[in-house]
């Protein structure tokens, strides 16, 4: 089992941010900016969606590497900290899905 988190990434995103765009792909990414980015991350998900319609495990786990990358990518550039993003998930689930998601239809 892997010890590897989430937070790993976003650390190793970060610091390959840095880099000469010529010498890392993160690097180009973020130079590209946030447009480039998220088309990246929306092709990725429809990588992901294709893989698991399919019942591809292998293609699946390499796709949802694929996604979890680049969407810590898109994060980066947007200035949002993965931090937030599991405490705006903890948050919804201190109630059902359902009524989740209905209170932010309504409001």
């Amino acid at each position: 089992m892997t010890t590897f988190t989430l937070a790993d990434l976003e650390g190793i995103v970060a610091e390959r941010a840095k880099a000469d765009p010529s010498q890392s792909w993160t690097a180009k990414l973020v130079a590209a900016g946030q447009g480039k980015a998220a088309k990246k991350l929306g092709e990725e998900a429809v990588e992901t969606v294709i893989a698991a319609i399919e019942g591809d495990r292998a293609a699946l786990t390499s796709e949802a590497a694929d996604l979890l990358y680049h969407l810590m990518v898109v994060l980066k550039i947007g200035g949002v900290a993965l931090q937030e993003v599991l405490e705006e998930l903890e948050g919804r689930t201190r109630q059902s899905g359902l009524a989740e998601k209905a209170g932010r239809q309504n409001g």
